[in-house]
């Protein structure tokens, strides 16, 4: 029997797009394992992003929750990308991993 495959790649969550004075929650900044130039963001350039996490009370039968987010853009030159979600993810999820999914694809 084969070995189950992983089809997503993990991210940390770096914190929110921000200047010294000013942080902008629409945007948060994830850096890729394995990415370590502007050159490799291209690849996950409208990948899906999921943050998985759990919660005290069920929903569904179901304690487990995501957020869905996009990557719309490179963040410099050192392979950190930024990211949309459908909520803004809360200051909680800084260190975090997230999944970085393999599609859509733009083969």
């Amino acid at each position: 029997m084969p070995e189950p495959r992983r089809l997503y790649s993990k991210a940390k969550v770096l914190g929110y797009r921000r200047n010294p004075y000013v942080q902008n929650p629409n945007h948060s900044l994830l850096r890729v394992e394995g990415v370590n130039t502007r050159a490799d963001t291209d690849f996950y350039m409208g990948k899906r992003v999921a943050y998985v996490y759990r919660a005290e009370r069920k929903i569904n039968d179901s304690k487990v929750r995501v957020i869905w987010g996009r990557i719309v853009h490179a963040h410099g030159n050192g392979g950190v990308v930024r990211a949309t979600f459908r909520k803004n993810l809360p200051p909680k999820s800084f260190g975090a991993t997230v999944r970085v999914m393999l599609y859509p694809s733009r083969v």
